[in-house]
């Protein structure tokens, strides 16, 4: 999918805005028809009618919402860890993040950028004059780059539908926001006056899910509708046999004789003139082994192809060591890819919250010696993780050690309580020593001589 650029010393004027309007417009079949593969509506549900009295079974196996909560869960299951080293810096950090509700936005986030390809976060500053984070789905928003190499987003735009289906919405610059909508006679108007914004940055932030911005299931989609196709006419088989036709050769029923059949189940015919009867139901060639054989190979290459570890497999539960990390190879490379772009993403978000002095109140720069510790939800082995930090005493910082241990949510928070026990643990050795019978008594232990 292209990104929409333009010169940094054009001026975006009502008529270009219009023109990326209408390319947006252009996009939002592609994300209906994925966000309907995610919700479970594929394309089988909607095919003709089959001929009166045919099967006609349509069955959805949902692969494509299988693939992107999979691979959302392993990636961003367990929040994402932030460490500062300035203690202030850090606990503020966190106030905003759960004045957020930070681990659900990311998480959203990451499940909106598998579904479309891409996603976006807007940041504003609210009545209170508190930094605000929310996710904007790609249907309601674009961002504008510029041209140059470092491609630096110069607008991020908002759209909305008046009750007559007409745009309007605000722009957003790297200084201001600005509104615009849609005039009686049908003219793009953009709002002269701005308000001016202390972000430092265009406050709509793309993430994207990989740089051609395609969607977790959209290159095994294909596979996919194969593969309701095959199993609905599976199903269709089945059906099938269990209403086939019973041929009846050599014998003349009337109406009654086969209601009788039919609600009795017992045929008694006599044959006449030495003709033999013949009883028998009416079979289609059985493709059985063929349809097995596409059913399977079709699960196989969904599942090779989107990168995604089935772990319904039977074999897969029976894995462990290095078979396991072999069978999780694909789907950890998508999420070391996935975990750069969205690392991208929130270094522009905490460069913004920087920028607000009511924020941090330090040096705007000190978003750089942000850390961003992701860890993958699968079944941890506590002990070997322990050993692992044990290992690392002495050769790397305690905020090292910790971040390798799953049962460490935050950091900064550990060492602290760590710290506190310390203290703790040092003021009641101290109060041990004021009440022990011989702290400042002045009196000698036997055998000592007063000088």
């Amino acid at each position: 999918m292209d990104i929409f650029i333009m010169d940094p010393n054009e001026k975006l004027t009502s008529e270009r805005l219009k023109d990326f309007l209408d390319r947006h417009a252009a996009r939002l079949s592609r994300y209906e028809r994925l966000m309907n593969m995610y919700m479970g509506k594929h394309p089988i549900l909607y095919e003709k009618e089959k001929e009166l009295g045919k099967p006609n079974n349509r069955l959805v196996v949902n692969f494509a919402k299988y693939i992107v909560d999979m691979l959302n869960g392993y990636f961003i299951g367990i929040p994402v860890k932030t460490i500062h080293e300035n203690k202030e810096v850090a606990a503020k950090m966190k106030e905003i993040a759960k004045r957020n509700s930070q681990n659900d936005n990311n998480a959203e986030l990451s499940k909106m950028c598998s579904i479309y390809g891409h996603a976006y976060e807007f940041l504003y500053q609210d009545e209170n004059a508190h930094t605000r984070v929310t996710y904007v789905d790609p249907r309601e928003a674009f961002v504008i780059y510029d041209n140059t190499v470092a491609q630096e987003p110069l607008y991020g735009v908002r759209v909305l539908k008046d009750d007559k289906e007409r745009p309007y919405g605000t722009i957003y610059s790297r200084y201001d926001e600005r509104d615009f909508f849609t005039s009686d006679d049908g003219e793009l108007v953009i709002e002269e006056k701005g308000q001016e914004h202390f972000f430092g940055d265009v406050p709509l932030i793309e993430y994207v899910e990989n740089n051609e911005r395609q969607s977790a299931f959209e290159s095994v989609e294909t596979l996919i509708n194969a593969y309701n196709k095959a199993i609905s006419e599976k199903a269709n088989d089945v059906d099938y046999f269990a209403d086939a036709y019973l041929v009846i050769l050599g014998a003349e029923l009337d109406e009654e004789t086969i209601k009788q059949i039919r609600d009795n189940r017992v045929i008694n015919l006599k044959s006449g003139d030495g003709q033999k009867i013949v009883l028998e139901f009416l079979d289609k060639p059985n493709a059985d082994t063929t349809q097995e054989n596409l059913i399977e190979r079709l699960e196989r290459l969904i599942f090779q192809i989107s990168m995604v570890a089935n772990i319904s497999d039977e074999k897969f539960g029976t894995s462990s060591g290095i078979a396991l990390k072999y069978k999780l190879q694909p789907m950890e490379n998508i999420a070391l890819m996935k975990e750069r772009k969205f690392n991208n993403g929130m270094i522009r978000r905490f460069k913004m919250m920087f920028n607000i002095p009511t924020n941090f109140g330090v040096d705007p720069d000190e978003y750089l010696n942000i850390e961003y510790v992701f860890t993958r939800n699968i079944p941890n082995n506590i002990l070997e993780e322990a050993e692992t930090a044990e290992k690392l005493a002495g050769i790397t910082s305690r905020q090292t050690q910790l971040s390798v241990l799953s049962v460490v949510d935050n950091v900064q928070n550990e060492l602290d309580r760590i710290q506190k026990e310390k203290e703790g643990e040092e003021i009641n050795s101290f109060n041990r020593d004021m009440n022990s019978p011989f702290f400042g008594s002045g009196e000698l232990d036997d055998g000592q001589e007063e000088e």
